[in-house]
C-alpha cells in the first residue's frame, strides 16, 4: 500500500487515499450496508426505525465498484468481498460515519475486521458495526453493541418492534419476488413487470412501520397479479441454486434473472434471506436429501442440494448453479448435483463468478443452455 503523500499508480491508483474531517461523535450518524439484492429496502428500514440514524444509499453499482474493491482485495479471495469492499469504498466517498457488515453462514462472517483494516489502513474513519462479533450471544449485546457504535440514545421497546417489522418486510420482499420470478418471462406487455417492481419497492421503501409494510405488500402483489401474461400450457422452468451472496444478488450474477426472463423461462429460486436465515432448519433439509448428504457440507450446500433435488422431483427442465470462484462449500456440491443430474435424467448448468466474468461469455453459455432444454422440451 502506498504511502499518504506518494502518488499510487497501478490498481492502487482506483482507490481513493485520503483522510475525511472528523465528525462529532455525538451528531446524527450516517450509516451504510453493503449492496445485496433489493434487500437496501430492508436496510434502509432498519437504520432510519431501529437504530434512528441517517441511511447511506448507495447508487447502482458499475464497473469501477469492483475494481476498487478487487484493487484492495487479495487475488484470491472470493468475489463477494471484492464488491462488498468497493460497496464500502463508495459508501465512505457518500459521507458514511458507520459500515455495517452482518454475519454470513461463510467467511462473510470473517469478512468485517479484515474490510475494516484495508479501509482504514486506506486513510478512511469510521465506525465498523460488525455483527459478526456478537453472533451468538444474548439480544442485549447485540443491542449494546448497536449502542455504542450508532445510537446511544436507542430505544429497547421501539428498536425491538421494529426489528420484527424489518423482519417481516424481509418476507414480504421474497414472497414478491418469488411470485415476479414466475410471471414475469410471460408479460404481453414489455417492461410491464419491471415497471411494477419499481412501484412496489418505491412504496415499500416508504414503509414506516408494520401497516405501512403490510399495506405495500398487498398493493404490490395485486398489481403484479392483474398484468396480462400469456403462459404456455408447459412453459419452460428453470431452478437457480447456489452460494447465499453470489445467486441472490443481480449484480453479481451479471443480473442473470433478467436474461432467462427476457427468454420467456420461468424462474424459482429457494435461496433468499427468508428460507437461509429466518426459516432455516438444517436437520429437516438433510433428511430430504438423506440418500445424498449425510452430514453438514457448509453453510449454503444443503439448501443447495434440496432445492435441486425438489426441483428434479417437479420435472423442471434445468438448473442453473450459481457460485463465486474458489467457494469451497459450493465446489464440494458439484459432484452431488451432477448425481442429481444423472439421477433425474436433468440439465444443470454450472456458473462461477470473479471479478472478471464479463456478460458477453455468460450470455453465451446461458443462450446455448436455454437452447438445449428448449429443445428437449419440444421433443
Amino acid at each position: 500500500m502506498p504511502d499518504a503523500g506518494e502518488k499510487q499508480t497501478g490498481p492502487w491508483a482506483l482507490v481513493p487515499k485520503r483522510k475525511r474531517p472528523k465528525r462529532n461523535r455525538h451528531s446524527r450518524k450516517k450509516v451504510a450496508f453493503l449492496r445485496y439484492g433489493y434487500y437496501d429496502i430492508v436496510f434502509k428500514f432498519f437504520v432510519e426505525h431501529v437504530l434512528d440514524a441517517d441511511f447511506v444509499a448507495l447508487p447502482e453499482p458499475t464497473r469501477k465498484t469492483i475494481e476498487m474493491g478487487s484493487a484492495a482485495s487479495n487475488d484470491f479471495v472470493c468475489a463477494p468481498f471484492k464488491h462488498i469492499l468497493g460497496d464500502y469504498m463508495e459508501a465512505l466517498e457518500l459521507g458514511a460515519d458507520v459500515l455495517v457488515q452482518f454475519t454470513g453462514p461463510c467467511r462473510l462472517g470473517y469478512y468485517g475486521e479484515l474490510q475494516e483494516s484495508i479501509l482504514r489502513d486506506a486513510g478512511y474513519e469510521f465506525e465498523m458495526l460488525n455483527f459478526a462479533t456478537v453472533t451468538g450471544k444474548s439480544l442485549q449485546d447485540y443491542i449494546s453493541l448497536c449502542k455504542k457504535k450508532v445510537n446511544p440514545d436507542l430505544s429497547l421497546t421501539q428498536g425491538v418492534a421494529n426489528m420484527l417489522a424489518a423482519f417481516k418486510m424481509i418476507e414480504s420482499l421474497d414472497a414478491y419476488n418469488d411470485l415476479f420470478l414466475r410471471l414475469a418471462g410471460h408479460e404481453t406487455e414489455a417492461g410491464s413487470f419491471e415497471r411494477a417492481r419499481k412501484t412496489y419497492f418505491a412504496d415499500m421503501r416508504a414503509a414506516s412501520c408494520r401497516h405501512d409494510i403490510d399495506e405495500a405488500q398487498k398493493r404490490g402483489i395485486a398489481a403484479l397479479e392483474q398484468l396480462p401474461v400469456s403462459i404456455p400450457a408447459d412453459p419452460v422452468r428453470v431452478g437457480i441454486v447456489g452460494e447465499y451472496f453470489t445467486a441472490v444478488d443481480a449484480a453479481s450474477n451479471l443480473d442473470l434473472e433478467r436474461k432467462f426472463l427476457d427468454m420467456g423461462v420461468e424462474l424459482y429460486r429457494m435461496m433468499n434471506l427468508t428460507n437461509r436465515n429466518l426459516r432455516y432448519n438444517e436437520p429437516n433439509l438433510r433428511r430430504s436429501v438423506s440418500e445424498y448428504v449425510n452430514f453438514d457440507m457448509g453453510p449454503t450446500s444443503t439448501m443447495t442440494i434440496a432445492a435441486a433435488k425438489n426441483y428434479a422431483e417437479q420435472g423442471f427442465d434445468g438448473i442453473v448453479h450459481l457460485k463465486s470462484s474458489g467457494c469451497t462449500p459450493e465446489i464440494d456440491c458439484m459432484p452431488v448435483l451432477q448425481r442429481i443430474s444423472r439421477d433425474y435424467r436433468i440439465p444443470i448448468l454450472f456458473l462461477s463468478y470473479d471479478s472478471q466474468t464479463s456478460d458477453t461469455g455468460l450470455d453465451t453459455r446461458i443462450e446455448a443452455f436455454y437452447d438445449m432444454i428448449a429443445m428437449r422440451k419440444a421433443r
